[in-house]
């Protein structure tokens, strides 16, 4: 067995096998129904059969897939900052993270219409337990992040990744998406989290880690959803951390959760990609002798590039003033937007419950909190 063969895609020589051992199944027949509505099954099978590549699985399938769940269940993407990257260059991004499988799709598309290198990305293996979803992610690039294990284990498999991730980017040309944290964030509280950093500083070879920070040009992305498709799904957890409860999922919440994500109404969305983090990473080192400083230094200058570029929507102001009960953002939105936005709630949550209307109103409020600390420590 060779060294990332636990954890990584599939080689082209092994896409069409992997694509006939799906062909019949019927999530493929769901997933290509929602994609080619007007299109006999015969003729995407036949495409399918002939496909023998990673590249040709994403721009002939995936990506006319994700284009058609921005045409059904948003109001559209805007982007920013992509003109600024070099095409057949590798960038590490690290994202926030708000939805499962869209985050990273809808990156790729951006990429991919930019003529930039689309990404391999990280996918939880709790999101990966069915068959069907396993062969789907290596399909489109993604390797798998091992979670759930005992400490020994844990960073035994935190330097494959960070290794495997250093091979991509350095060896192979292929761009890196990762998230600035362990799982989506679920109360609006984009943060990076260092241990994420430390795991890419495994694959270091340099004797400063920072050097090897420079090396693999990273560059943070900000993605802000007008409204968040799994909004409601996010309040049991929210509640039962609110009351310091142990949360338990139920045993399909991945998938309904994946699914939400992918046919729930999104309005609009935007995606910025930040600048490489150069002149970032000297400054930090030439005022931190410290790694560990350097580490936490470095999560910071990618919380604030990310908070900087987040794109507040009318539904983030109006969270914010029922939720402080205030008008000091009345300007930023409508009567008619405020009204569809508590429809959405009093539809979705139980509105008798108070701290539950206060985790879903702080969900959405929190972006416009934290960009604010951030313009005012500026």
């Amino acid at each position: 067995m060779q060294k990332f063969d636990a954890i990584r895609p599939f080689y082209d020589a092994e896409v069409n096998e992997a694509i006939l051992s799906a062909l019949n199944h019927p999530m493929m027949k769901a997933l290509m129904n929602f994609a080619y509505p007007n299109i006999e099954d015969e003729i995407w099978k036949e495409q399918l059969k002939r496909t023998h590549s990673i590249r040709d699985f994403q721009i002939n399938f995936a990506y006319k897939a994700v284009k058609k769940v921005l045409e059904r269940s948003s109001e559209g993407l805007t982007t920013s900052g992509f003109e600024l990257l070099e095409p057949n260059t590798s960038y590490l991004f690290i994202s926030n993270h708000r939805d499962i499988i869209l985050d990273t799709s809808l990156l790729n598309v951006c990429l991919h219409d930019h003529r930039l290198v689309m990404t391999a990305s990280a996918i939880g293996d709790n999101l990966v337990k069915k068959d069907f979803l396993k062969t789907l992610s290596k399909l489109n690039r993604n390797f798998v992040v091992q979670r759930g294990l005992p400490p020994r284990e844990l960073l035994e498999s935190s330097k494959l990744m960070s290794e495997y991730i250093a091979q991509l980017l350095l060896r192979e040309n292929r761009s890196v998406w990762i998230a600035q944290r362990e799982g989506r964030t679920k109360d609006g509280n984009d943060a990076t989290h260092t241990g994420v950093l430390k795991m890419l500083g495994m694959g270091s070879d340099e004797k400063n880690v920072m050097d090897y920070f420079k090396k693999i040009k990273i560059v943070p992305v900000s993605i802000s959803y007008e409204y968040d498709p799994t909004d409601a799904l996010k309040m049991p957890q929210l509640m039962a951390e609110a009351n310091d409860e142990i949360y338990k999922k139920e045993k399909n919440e991945d998938f309904i959760t994946l699914l939400s994500g992918i046919i729930g109404q999104k309005k609009r969305i935007h995606i910025h990609v930040g600048k490489v983090l150069n002149e970032e990473i000297d400054t930090i080192v030439a005022e931190n002798d410290n790694s560990n400083k350097q580490i936490q230094a470095l999560a910071q200058v990618i919380d604030n590039s990310i908070l900087q570029s987040y794109k507040l929507w009318p539904t983030n102001y109006i969270a914010y003033d029922l939720l402080h009960k205030t008008e000091k953002y009345k300007n930023k939105y409508t009567e008619d937007e405020k009204s569809l936005f508590e429809r959405r709630y009093e539809l979705k949550i139980d509105t008798t419950n108070e701290q539950m209307v206060e985790s879903f109103l702080a969900m959405y409020a929190n972006p416009v909190v934290n960009k604010s600390k951030y313009e005012n420590a500026i």
